[in-house]
């Protein structure tokens, strides 16, 4: 099995940022304001086209109103079920 920076687990992480963002009804462009960077940054990394560092981690959740704590919670009880 070829290994990839962008398998699975990340995919899985891309995908609660952008639902945990659109429960939070926020627009990518919203987001993107938050953390002073362009919209297509947010698209890249909800896309999973772009691995966030932890701080940026961080600073993602701040913006769309979650703690990093509940997003991880979210992340890992995803991956029990797959």
């Amino acid at each position: 099995m070829p290994k990839s920076i962008y398998g699975r687990e990340h995919l899985a992480l891309a995908e609660a940022l952008r639902s945990a963002r659109t429960s939070a009804g926020l627009t990518q462009a919203e987001v993107a304001a938050a953390l002073q960077r362009a919209q297509s940054f947010v698209s890249d990394v909800e896309n999973g086209h772009r691995r966030l560092d932890l701080a940026q981690l961080d600073d993602y959740c701040h913006a769309i109103g979650i703690p990093l704590v509940t997003l991880v919670g979210r992340w890992k009880r995803a991956q029990k079920t797959r």
